[in-house]
């Protein structure tokens, strides 16, 4: 597996440390496979194929510009402490690099400082792991000052736990001037105290966005629209079915973490109500920790959200897998998938699928919970649209509102806002059946007043 790419890369926040992943160079991708013993039952070993996991891993490489010069699944027995890779393997391993000119080893998975730092010992070129990676992708794609942020402080507080690894210096003692440590303060001592007060002015800015967020929350609550918020793998086609739907023009392109920085817009729906449509990070398994705390203020819009769509990938040959590593992510903010009331599968890219396995898909998202469409064509995007306004206007009750004729602005607020089921003029005055939610009902109240509202 080959591939190359010239896109500019390069993201460091915070402190300096030694070069990364985002410069240019060739990459080695692996993706360590434990053997299963005899009665394991590790779910998430189970469902994910370890040759999607390379290819996925592959992709993650190529997005920060780097060369893959070669990929394979390497299956362990066991993970050894010193340095993950059996003594023999890492010998081979060492040589396929030397006549590869591989500059950078991507591993699949979580690796430690002490084994990272004896894997570069022994292949003589920088190891990143699965958090590193994820991480220098997110630090290239963050736009927003609140996502440079969140990934400049899950960076940072990565890199805390590295600096024994990751600084050629830290042997080194220097004398300081009062504001840099006292003499014989060690350089990794200074460096983990700058890295540690960065950390925490990181957290102080962060909460103020998080204040500043609820604030916004609490405006839209004012409004009211509905919130409708999408989720899904990364490279789902949420940006893309975003932009169908709102005719926005949202980064949407065939790469993993395209969209990083949330991102909402008004739509109106067939009945005339309008939402709000979020549009989110995507997913994508074994997410970080560090992105997982570091995101939390941003995934939390999905709390908020009156209806979940999870776009997943149907063309995808780990989909349920996929939609597996969604569930856990939701579940790990306080949804659960199994039991939430508002949560719709859309089953996307069905342009991509064989004539005979579109037809049987088709055939199955008949009911209110699955949805079939194609972002790119639009195919099944009016079905969705209905199938929101159905869930949404559930909720709308029948009411009778008596105004004068004259009154323009409250007519036009009502056709805006309200549903209006019919209308009936006599001696200047106008009664219309308007349904409407709870929330629009109060605001028509403060405008007219209790006496000019009836229930049917």
């Amino acid at each position: 597996m080959s591939r190359n790419d010239d896109m500019d890369a390069g993201h460091d926040p915070g402190l300096d440390p030694p070069a990364t992943a985002g410069s240019s160079g060739r990459a080695l991708v692996l993706h360590p496979a434990l053997k299963q013993r005899r009665g394991q039952t590790d779910e998430a070993a189970v469902r994910r194929d370890p040759e999607a996991r390379l290819a996925e891993a592959a992709s993650l490489t190529h997005a920060i510009g780097l060369e893959v010069a070669h990929a394979e699944v390497v299956v362990l027995p066991a993970a050894k402490p010193a340095t993950l890779f059996g003594s023999g393997r890492v010998e081979t391993l060492g040589e396929l690099i030397e006549a590869m000119h591989v500059t950078v080893v991507v591993v699949d998975s979580a690796v430690t400082p002490v084994q990272q730092r004896n894997l570069e010992k022994a292949w003589k070129c920088k190891v990143i792991d699965r958090t590193g990676l994820i991480l220098e992708i997110f630090g290239e794609r963050a736009r927003t000052r609140e996502g440079r942020l969140q990934v400049e402080l899950a960076h940072l507080t990565y890199q805390r736990s590295r600096l024994v690894r990751t600084w050629t210096h830290l042997e080194r003692q220097r004398g300081g001037f009062g504001f840099l440590g006292g003499p014989g303060e060690s350089q990794l001592e200074i460096d983990r105290r700058l890295i540690g007060e960065r950390i925490a002015k990181l957290r102080k800015e962060l909460d103020q966005v998080v204040r500043t967020r609820e604030l916004h929350r609490k405006s839209r609550r004012k409004v009211p629209y509905p919130i409708v918020a999408l989720v899904g793998y990364t490279n789902a086609g949420k940006s893309t079915l975003f932009n169908r739907l709102t005719r926005a023009e949202v980064l949407a392109e065939d790469m993993l973490f395209a969209t990083l920085d949330p991102t909402m817009r008004v739509l109106k729906l067939p009945d005339g109500r309008r939402i709000i449509l979020s549009d989110t990070v995507g997913f994508i398994s074994d997410l970080p920790t560090h992105l997982v705390a570091a995101f939390r203020a941003t995934l939390e819009e999905v709390l908020e959200a009156d209806i979940i769509l999870h776009v997943r990938d149907i063309a995808h040959a780990d989909s349920d897998a996929q939609a597996a590593d969604v569930e856990d992510v939701l579940r790990d903010l306080g949804v659960e998938p199994d039991t939430h009331e508002n949560l719709i599968e859309i089953w996307n890219k069905i342009d991509l699928l064989t004539p005979e396995r579109h037809e049987a898909l088709t055939s199955r998202a008949d009911g209110p919970d699955h949805v079939a469409v194609s972002a790119l064509t639009g195919e099944g995007c009016d079905g969705l649209l209905a199938e929101l306004a159905r869930r949404l206007g559930a909720s709308r009750q029948p009411m009778t509102v008596t105004l004068d004729a004259g009154d323009g602005a409250t007519l036009a607020w009502l056709h805006r806002h309200g549903e209006v089921l019919g209308r009936k003029g006599d001696d200047g005055r106008v009664t219309l059946t308007v349904a409407l939610d709870e929330a629009e009902l109060g605001q028509l109240r403060k405008r007219l007043g209790p006496g000019a509202i009836h229930a049917v």
